[in-house]
């Protein structure tokens, strides 16, 4: 795409350091557009990348192997970056609110802030439950958690963890690899899952294979069980659910349904039910034509996708030439999602379960070394950038 030409819109500010933004900000430190005024916000330096954080999590990754610099990756693309939250935007004004630093004015917006599980309905779960994202907060438990339980191994541990999805099966499984790994003499791992399916957006056969690889690994799973408080007992926890079950545990994590945060409804742009900004083929707003947004805080509305990583990192490239065009007042291009979709999917013991479509290969060692393979690639686009 040539780029020769001056911008007609100067100021293009990003939200978030999600896996889009992270790739729009590789291409334009290759190929910057002379002219452009280009911020950052996002609240953390660090931003993680999901494919490796379940490995992580099991002990095959260390922290900077699953993170990308956002600092680095922003010096080299020449973005001005403000470790910041955003808690608003004024949209009559074109301005974006943040929590500590002066308003910051745009032309162009970008929001690509990921998601986070909803829990405020559940007496408790805000309180006492650690979600799995922001996963910072998450990696922050899950530190002080391995750390009390290397320092007493012979001690029971127990962890319980909510929602039987794809996230919360692998977090259930990458935990208790981590925590097999300290010798923990006396360990529990608990699944509970509303529904009376793990999985319910895989195929079948995906499913009855998890479920007979948490079996065989001595997962509790708590099929069919809706947790309706969370509440603190004699320095644990008790998961309460409808049904009358009460689990006791040391600490309790939720994967639940996605959400977005109140601010991106409360700023008048269009949303579904859930909070999640609408945008149409090339990912630009449908109430807000100078506002685009990718990843799990975007609705495509023609596409019924999941709230999945593998979807941010491939929206990258196309947020990054529509917001060029967008710059330099060209006519956008349509992204096409794919129907069926590669998912890798680790047991926490260095093996994966492969599946695309119907198509479903149970969990072995090379699916996850091609797993392994494929995300250290991935990462190595921002952890070795060209010198500027």
């Amino acid at each position: 795409m040539q780029q020769n030409c001056q911008p007609i819109l100067k100021k293009l500010v990003l939200i978030g350091g999600g896996h889009s933004h992270a790739i729009i900000l590789r291409l334009l430190g290759n190929k910057p557009l002379p002219g452009l005024h280009l911020t950052l916000i996002t609240p953390d330096k660090y931003t993680p990348y999901s494919g490796m954080l379940p490995g992580h999590i099991a002990g095959f990754y260390n922290y900077a192997e699953c993170h990308i610099d956002l600092e680095n990756l922003s010096n080299f693309a020449h973005v001005n970056l403000y470790f910041d939250r955003v808690v608003g935007l004024d949209l009559q004004n074109n301005k974006v609110i943040c929590a500590n630093r002066p308003a910051v004015d745009f032309d162009l917006l970008s929001i690509d802030i990921g998601s986070t599980p909803a829990k405020l309905s559940v007496s408790g779960a805000a309180e006492y439950a650690v979600s799995a994202k922001p996963v910072a907060k998450l990696l922050e438990h899950w530190d002080k958690l391995q750390k009390n339980a290397a320092a007493n191994p012979q001690k029971q541990l127990s962890i319980s963890i909510v929602g039987g999805g794809a996230g919360g099966v692998e977090l259930a499984l990458s935990m208790q690899a981590g925590l097999q790994k300290l010798e923990i003499e006396n360990l529990e791992v608990h699944l509970f899952q509303r529904g009376g399916e793990l999985m319910p957006n895989h195929h079948p056969s995906v499913r009855r294979i998890m479920q007979r690889v948490l079996n065989h690994k001595g997962v509790k799973l708590h099929l069919g069980e809706t947790v309706c408080q969370v509440a603190p007992i004699n320095e644990k926890f008790e998961v309460k659910c409808e049904s009358g079950l009460i689990v006791e545990c040391n600490q309790v994590f939720w994967v639940t349904q996605a959400s977005a945060p109140d601010w991106i409804k409360a700023s008048g742009i269009g949303t579904d039910e859930q909070g999640f900004i609408l945008v149409d083929d090339n990912l630009k707003s449908l109430t807000h034509s100078h506002i685009f947004a990718a990843g799990d805080i975007a609705t495509m509305v023609n596409y019924h996708l999941p709230k999945a990583g593998v979807f941010a990192v491939r929206q990258g490239k196309p947020l990054y030439e529509n917001l060029c065009r967008m710059v330099l007042g060209k006519s956008l291009k349509p992204y096409k999602p794919q129907k069926a979709y590669l998912s890798l999917i680790s047991t926490g013991d260095g093996s994966a379960l492969a599946t695309r479509g119907n198509f479903t290969l149970p969990p072995h060692q090379l699916l996850w070394h091609w797993k392994d393979c494929l995300d250290r690639r991935f990462m190595a686009r921002f952890q070795s950038l060209p010198k500027t």
